[in-house]
């Protein structure tokens, strides 16, 4: 198999050596006493065992790794040189020193990784790069946080001598980041991406449209961005993507292991269409931009072949576009559509998202139309509806609003949020039970954990990142971690350690009374 070799902090000279993953194992010494430990990781690993010693990164270590993981070894490298100074400009690729080793396992599960941590090599094992990447976020958190902004650059820097076995609980492990209610930027949505991937979120849904706004472009129906994406809630913060722009943030998050599913809210949430076509109304009069924040008035006129035209030109331009497998359709709140058309909706735009080559997402209420075993229901708001999902073969995301829809408030102080779910503090977007959480939804039929940021009172960054952290970390453990050996008193001395890296980052995290912040 061929390796390639990478001399620590000289990006500029890599060079071909010979080597065969199954021959290079990692020499451990058969006197070194592992015993099993805690690391403050998140999300918490399935197995670590630990023996006295160290590993030193130095000048003199070089990064060696398979071609298909070349992704994650390069972010590793660049990672480690923000603090390791660099002592020459050029290093004999001939000099003996430690080797950081990425090897490719084919009987590692999907997602997983080994980290197996000697004396003289780090060795990371992974099916593919999605697992060697989350093996890279394991051994982030593990160096001082001041790598994260070059601020204490050293000589050397020292792992432990580590044994690391880990792979998700679930598949998906989603956060959903609202762009409709008010418009971020391409640089800010690779900034969230960032952050997510550091704690092993694998999903971005975007949603990318509703009453206050339309945000990607659709080329077939120009006025969707021309006028549609001008207002937002209080008009504060519009704006939209281009196809292009769409394109980056994949392409970016796809070097992250994240997947992009954009999100289409229909026939409800659709003020924005409807403003910019008339025809799209069944009066065929446009309506006004919106700037509220009122939900359930609006609906698409469900019975007009042109809706199905509109549809059908948006899906397949928003699938030509998309790499990854679903659509998100919404179905959410269509208050203002009757029963019966809401059911004959939904199932045709199921049809149509189908006809396109993608799988269907959608909110909880969809489990009323005619959905089959492809199709994920994202429980949000009623039990009833996941239930029926199951029954009809399809499987759950869960995303409860009781306990982690980011847009709630942590606390009646809290500086921004909303209060219409209650309350979700720290703790409570940790404390619940995923595997019994709807009665008639077992594990089996769970397909992962999202936890969704509505951004009605949410304009900067600052303000995104305050209701976000620290309880993403909390969901990205959940969706992760298996339950052996988690509890809140547990977690929250290892959520407490991330106030440097958080620091490091500049993240504006909410410094919550129920974590002793170190």
């Amino acid at each position: 198999m061929k390796l390639l070799k990478l001399p620590f902090l000289s990006l500029l000279m890599i060079v071909v050596v010979s080597s065969s993953c199954d021959n290079n194992k990692t020499e451990q010494d058969p006197q070194l006493n592992y015993v099993d430990v805690s690391i403050d990781v998140i999300p918490k690993p399935l197995s670590v065992k630990k023996a006295e010693g160290s590993f030193t990164v130095d000048r003199n270590t070089s990064v060696v790794f398979d071609e298909s993981l070349k992704n994650s070894a390069e972010f590793l490298e660049l990672y480690l040189h923000k603090g390791v100074v660099m002592l020459s400009s050029s290093v004999d690729p001939k000099l003996v020193g430690s080797q950081i080793r990425f090897s490719v396992n084919d009987s590692i599960v999907e997602e997983g990784y080994k980290i197996e941590i000697s004396a003289k090599e780090l060795l990371i094992e992974a099916k593919d790069d999605k697992g060697a990447f989350f093996a890279v976020q394991t051994l982030r958190q593990l160096l001082p946080a001041s790598f994260e902004n070059s601020t204490d650059r050293k000589d050397s820097v020292n792992f432990d001598l580590l044994k690391i076995e880990d792979s998700p609980k679930f598949a998906y492990r989603g956060f959903m980041l609202d762009v409709a209610r008010h418009f971020f930027t391409v640089g800010e949505v690779k900034r969230t991406i960032d952050l997510l991937a550091i704690y092993k979120i694998n999903t971005l849904h975007m949603h990318l449209s509703d009453d206050q706004g339309w945000r990607i472009e659709i080329k077939s129906w120009p006025n969707l961005t021309a006028h549609g994406s001008k207002s937002s809630v209080g008009n504060k913060k519009g704006g939209f993507y281009t196809q292009e722009d769409y394109k980056e943030i994949q392409d970016y998050a796809s070097k992250h292991h994240i997947v992009i599913i954009p999100e289409i809210d229909l026939p409800g949430h659709t003020n924005a269409v409807l403003s910019s076509y008339a025809v799209l109304n069944c009066n065929n009069k446009a309506t006004k931009l919106y700037k509220g924040m009122k939900v359930g008035f609006s609906s698409l006129c469900v019975r007009k072949d042109i809706t199905y035209k509109f549809i059908d030109d948006v899906i397949g331009e928003l699938a030509d576009i998309t790499t990854g497998d679903y659509i998100h359709i919404g179905g959410d709140e269509s208050h203002s559509t009757k029963k019966d058309d809401y059911i004959y909706f939904i199932d045709k735009a199921i049809a149509v998202v189908k006809s396109h080559g993608k799988k269907v997402i959608g909110w909880d209420e969809i489990a009323h139309s005619e959905i089959g075993e492809e199709t994920v229901v994202q429980f949000w708001s009623k039990e009833d509806n996941a239930s029926l999902a199951v029954k009809k073969g399809a499987k759950v995301l869960l995303s409860p609003s009781t306990h982690i829809y980011l847009d709630i408030k942590y606390n009646d102080s809290t500086e921004i949020g909303l209060v219409w779910a209650g309350l979700n503090s720290v703790e409570d977007a940790y404390t619940w039970d995923v595997d019994t959480l709807i009665a008639g939804v077992s594990v089996k039929n769970i397909i992962g954990i999202e936890a969704p940021l509505w951004t009605e009172t949410v304009v900067t960054m600052d303000q995104l990142e305050y209701l976000v952290f620290p309880r993403l970390p909390g969901v990205a453990e959940l969706a992760w971690s298996n339950a052996n050996g988690r509890s809140w008193a547990e977690y929250r001395k290892r959520l407490a350690k991330q106030k440097n890296r958080f620091e490091a980052l500049g993240v504006k995290y909410y410094k919550s009374d129920l974590v002793d912040w170190e």
